[in-house]
């Protein structure tokens, strides 16, 4: 029959066998579970770049509408021209047709003079043919003067008519490149479709071998569970042998403890005996048998306290009086004082949490008049907000709404806006031009509620186009003059300069010497058409000048 520790040493071969089985196991399943992972990512990114694709397509589309509505609209301004140019030609023929009237006239009017006999009646009648000749001539000019406008205005008809061809040709170029685009994405995505279509089998053929291996995973499992149960019996079983031989090993050492303790107790006591026997022999005179004679105690009496009691009980006592030390003869004094010391601290307590409570509302007010004025404003500016947003856009809607917190004093603050042709998304999702007109709709919005005299705006509208700068230009104009603010714009823009009505800039004429030049747009303009400047500029330019001065301090 086997031993068992050749049981054991078999067990835990066994064991260290199905270790390496699990190990191998568990690694063919972490490889399972990397390759779907890898497989669910290439799905991940397949799907991405669908989604990218069907959004340049939508794109695409949205251009080529685009495009369709331009070329729709410069056709319609080529029939207005063409109708235009048509009435002008009816114009002009008209002019020519009197202008040959005019001529056959003139000839009837010399033959019939020719054919007159008297001179003085021919005096008179030319004098009056004359003033109608003058008349006809001025008729001329007249005519003359709207033909030469027809036809200035025939050639500008003729030079925009060539412009929009021109446009209408790149315009349908833009169309084919659209439409050639148009085929290449449809072709991508047909290939990421069949594609996607693989990678959607993928997972099934990953799932079936992942089953595979989960099912030799668990009947492995199953085999280590069972060789795990049997180790764990065995190693119990040791493992209550071992407590058994321990457990008996200290029992003995104890009993070995306590022989040594009781033959040591026994020395100290008999030890103990001689020292009492000669403190007796040196205080009473007498020997340990006669002390219940002479303290005259009853053999009957078990429940007096030995000999040893007492003494531990006297020096207890001795112990006592010695730690009290002496008689404190200010205590009761010492005691006023601390009830005193207590009333006030009790007192100084009482005023403190009065005081407390005191803050505590006063604190409750003021929170609840901040939040009043944060919902007040908040309303006043999400109102100026939307109506900003709509004038910037010239459509769209927006607005500002209190997030994450039921209390405005904490809570955080979200921008929801939808342009004109878009869904409503958060302000992160907007391109950067609506990023930036959303932005400045806030501002402006934040201004109006609580106006200054003076607004600082350090290119604002650097990221924004022509019409947008535009749309910008006449706000700023819009609110300085609803709000009576200056505006101090930093900028590179052209158009926004155009808009200013005055001019600052820094030029260096010399090497290492800057020097402030300043041009008044509003005077100009008042120059150019002869009229004196008006209060406002005059103030405008004491302001420019006094500006200068700070500068220059």
């Amino acid at each position: 029959a086997q031993t068992a520790s050749a049981m054991r040493l078999e067990q835990r071969n066994r064991l260290v066998h199905l270790r390496e089985k699990i190990k191998g196991a568990e690694k063919q399943s972490e490889e399972a579970q990397t390759t779907l992972q890898e497989t669910t990512s290439i799905l991940q990114q397949c799907q991405a770049l669908d989604q990218q694709t069907r959004q340049a397509l939508q794109a695409a589309f949205a251009a080529l509408n685009d495009a369709r509505t331009t070329f729709e609209q410069q056709k319609h301004e080529v029939t207005e021209a063409h109708t235009k140019l048509n009435a002008l030609d009816e114009t002009a023929h008209e002019i020519v047709q009197d202008m040959d009237i005019l001529r056959a006239r003139a000839v009837e009017i010399e033959q019939e003079r020719t054919a007159l006999p008297h001179i003085e009646e021919l005096q008179t009648e030319i004098a009056s043919k004359r003033i109608e000749l003058s008349e006809a001539r001025e008729k001329q000019a007249r005519q003359q003067s709207k033909k030469d406008g027809a036809s200035s205005e025939h050639n500008r008809i003729t030079t925009r008519l060539e412009s929009v061809e021109e446009e209408l040709e790149a315009w349908q170029e833009r169309m084919k490149n659209a439409e050639t685009q148009s085929v290449s994405l449809r072709e991508r995505i047909a290939k990421l479709e069949s594609n996607l279509i693989a990678l959607h089998a993928r997972p099934a053929e990953l799932d079936q071998k992942r089953d595979a291996l989960m099912s030799e995973l668990s009947e492995a499992e199953k085999k280590r569970s069972a060789a795990a149960d049997i180790l764990i019996e065995t190693e119990q079983k040791l493992s209550a042998s071992e407590h058994k031989l321990k457990t008996e090993e200290e029992n003995l050492g104890t009993a070995r403890e306590e022989r040594v303790r009781a033959e040591a107790a026994v020395t100290a006591i008999h030890e103990h005996l001689d020292v009492l026997r000669e403190r007796m022999d040196e205080k009473l005179k007498c020997a340990p048998e006669n002390l219940r004679e002479i303290a005259a105690f009853k053999e009957e009496e078990d429940s007096l306290p030995n000999i040893f009691e007492l003494e531990q009980l006297l020096g207890r006592f001795n112990r006592e009086r010695e730690n009290m030390g002496p008689v404190n003869l200010r205590a009761e004094v010492e005691t006023e004082n601390a009830k005193t010391e207590i009333d006030k601290l009790t007192q100084e307590k009482e005023d403190l949490t009065a005081a407390i409570g005191k803050l505590r509302q006063g604190i409750g007010k003021l929170n609840h008049e901040a939040r009043e004025r944060l919902n007040n404003a908040f309303s006043q500016v999400n109102e100026r907000f939307q109506k900003l947003f709509t004038s910037l856009f010239s459509g769209g809607t927006a607005y500002l709404e209190l997030i994450d917190n039921e209390d405005p004093m904490n809570a955080g603050l979200e921008i929801f806006a939808a342009p004109p042709g878009k869904k409503q998304q958060i302000l992160s999702l907007l391109s950067g031009g609506e990023r930036t007109l959303t932005a400045l709709a806030l501002l402006f919005a934040v201004f109006q509620t609580n106006p200054s005299p003076i607004c600082v705006l350090d290119e604002a509208e650097a990221a924004l186009d022509e019409s947008n700068i535009t749309r910008f230009c006449e706000l700023v104009q819009m609110i300085g003059k609803e709000t009576k603010t200056r505006f101090l714009i930093i900028t590179h823009q052209r158009l926004t300069m155009a808009h200013m009505d005055r001019l600052f800039g820094v030029t260096m004429s010399e090497k290492g010497v800057s020097q402030l030049v300043s041009v008044d747009l509003a005077g100009a303009v008042a120059l150019r058409d002869g009229e004196e400047a008006s209060e406002e500029t005059e103030a405008k330019a004491q302001a420019t000048e006094t500006l200068k001065a700070v500068q220059a301090a």
